[in-house]
């Protein structure tokens, strides 16, 4: 039996600490069969685990009379795992206050999933799933869609539109969903994310910087809309640190993908024009 001190211990974001965690597998015990029909990530098992210990300091006796035992512990938590694949730690700690607030006994699985879409990921913050959709289905033209949160936008310009289009969801979905949770956390600590002016700088014909990013992308053989992103930081002031720091990230972004290609400092002469 765990002490009072022992199950009030929790991190600075609101889960248990890992020394108090229920230790119970969330699925591959020996009793289930060999071959399982979906994976549950590690991750999401993790996830679970410090939720369901989460609700035993919530709810005490009331938990506890859910389960009879160990199994049907262990049973409970891989449909949860299969339920909440894709969620953040962040959208997973939020709903898990809502329900502490809100209910006087531990949720189903139908209603933390209900509390989930109310919360909309907090901040506005799509679920890391949808996010994900979302910029599959709109990596051909980024910049025409109309995006729920700017860190969608972000997360899929980091990985890659290219990657998002051509590579399957089990390489490609890893490198999204680390990208999308940094920008997360970058806004549930109060940044305001903002998306490339890119659409008002085309519909700009005489603009300059508008010129010189279509005719780079031209010269480059790369997509105007991947272009754009990529030299977004050529409209913000000169000598600005942001500036500096998104030219850095955007011919990172340019070695990654093994393209040979030396990023201007400024708008120069437009070749041809």
């Amino acid at each position: 039996m765990k002490t009072p001190d022992q199950i009030l211990a929790k991190s600075a974001n609101g889960l248990p600490q890992p020394s108090w965690t229920s230790r119970t597998p969330t699925g591959n015990h020996s009793s289930e069969p060999k071959s399982q029909p979906q994976a549950i990530p590690v991750e999401t098992k993790a996830l679970v685990n410090m939720i369901f210990a989460r609700f035993m300091a919530i709810y005490g006796h009331k938990f506890k009379s859910c389960f009879e035992t160990e199994d049907e512990i262990r049973i409970a938590k891989r449909e949860w795992a299969l339920s909440l694949r894709g969620y953040g730690e962040g959208e997973l700690v939020a709903a898990v206050n809502r329900c502490k607030e809100t209910l006087a006994w531990m949720p189903t699985i139908s209603e933390f999933l209900a509390i989930l879409r109310d919360i909309g990921g907090d901040f506005g913050l799509p679920s890391v799933r949808d996010a994900y959709i979302e910029a599959c289905m709109h990596a051909e033209h980024p910049l025409r869609h109309r995006w729920s949160h700017p860190a969608v936008y972000l997360a899929g310009r980091n990985t890659g539109w290219f990657e998002l289009r051509s590579e399957d969801e089990a390489d490609v979905l890893p490198r999204f969903r680390y990208q999308y949770e940094v920008l997360c956390r970058r806004v549930r600590e109060g940044e305001e994310l903002e998306l490339p002016v890119v659409p008002a700088i085309e519909n700009k014909q005489d603009s300059t910087v508008a010129r010189y990013m279509l005719a780079f992308a031209e010269e480059q053989g790369l997509e105007p809309e991947f272009a754009c992103s990529l030299l977004y930081y050529l409209t913000l002031p000169k000598g600005s640190a942001t500036r500096a720091r998104m030219k850095q990230q955007a011919q990172a972004q340019l070695d990654a993908k093994g393209l040979q290609i030396e990023l201007p400092d400024q708008a120069g002469p437009i070749v041809g024009r």
